[in-house]
């Protein structure tokens, strides 16, 4: 559960520091840079301490997605950025993309899970089987 914890944080990071890009861009102002060095740098720590539990590829996806969501959002609401009909459409095609990747690991991991309770079982079987053998 704290890998997820520290995702979610990376995200957060990950969002604050390229907002604070924007920001610096527009206003002129070097802390907004020093910000955004901070917090992206802060981003990628946070993740690669998500990776040591969660899967890669789940937790890229989720930490890049849910970013664009986030700064999307925030870049309409902040820098009076357009939203197209396009755009839209990609927003909702990346949320159905993430809700696929989510799924599909769920799935893999409890099939992984079934595989290696199968496993186990068979270890205890064979073993099981061998002393019988030896003491025969």
């Amino acid at each position: 559960m704290i890998y997820w914890i520290f995702l979610a944080l990376a995200i957060v990071a990950e969002v604050t520091g390229t907002l604070s890009m924007k920001h610096a861009s527009v206003s002129g102002d070097f802390t907004g840079m020093i910000v955004m060095y901070t917090m992206i740098t802060t981003s990628y720590i946070l993740l690669a301490i998500a990776v040591k539990k969660v899967a890669l590829g789940v937790a890229y996806a989720l930490w890049e997605g849910i970013g664009i969501l986030f700064i999307t959002t925030f870049s309409v609401v902040w820098f009076n950025e357009s939203l197209s009909l396009m755009k839209m459409a990609g927003l909702v095609l990346l949320m159905a993309g993430i809700a696929l990747i989510k799924i599909g690991s769920k799935k893999a991991s409890g099939s992984s899970s079934n595989n290696s309770s199968s496993k186990s079982s068979n270890n205890v079987s064979n073993n099981a089987l061998n002393k019988q053998m030896k003491e025969a």
